[in-house]
């Protein structure tokens, strides 16, 4: 149950983090778009469909809903991974809620019952409480600190306001 409780929080939290940059922007952080790229982008700059290049994946160079589901394949899984880890800590939660029931001689919990029940929230939402106040922490820390070789950091030299670089 903490395993799926675990992968349960990791994968919300990449599942927020990937949607997030699509559409937000924070001015001097190496984590988000420059300001007025914000959204999914045409076509030619993602070069999909009749965009494409001869070296494109297949899927890129298709329409409708294949081109839709490769297009949004990141999100989509990290999404899937999230519900499975999700059910199965449910499943995990309402074993281990139904022994200690047995043990009490309270009665036992359907799957509806447990999801619906304060404990099962409290162990999840205390798990997503703590994933998103790292993963906050990092976004707005590297707008103002630094870590020399780092991809998640801007260069040790570069202002803080990136904007006055983006008109350059």
């Amino acid at each position: 149950m903490d395993v799926a409780e675990n992968w349960q929080s990791e994968f919300l939290q990449f599942f927020v983090f990937i949607f997030a940059t699509i559409w937000l922007v924070q001015r001097g952080s190496p984590e988000s778009k420059k300001p007025g790229n914000e959204g999914i982008e045409t076509d030619e700059e993602q070069l999909v469909g009749e965009y494409a290049r001869p070296d494109s994946p297949r899927w890129a160079k298709v329409r409708g809903v294949r081109g839709w589901f490769y297009g949004n394949s990141l999100l989509i899984t990290m999404g899937l991974i999230f519900l499975l880890s999700w059910f199965a800590q449910s499943l995990g939660g309402l074993v281990q809620m139904n022994e200690e029931n047995a043990e009490h001689g309270v009665p036992a919990l359907d799957w509806i019952g447990y999801v619906a029940s304060p404990d099962f929230w409290n162990r999840t939402l205390q798990n997503w409480q703590s994933e998103f106040l790292s993963v906050g922490a990092m976004v707005a820390f590297t707008i103002y600190l630094r870590q020399r070789g780092s991809s998640e950091s801007k260069p040790v030299g570069i202002a803080h306001d990136t904007s006055s670089e983006d008109a350059k």
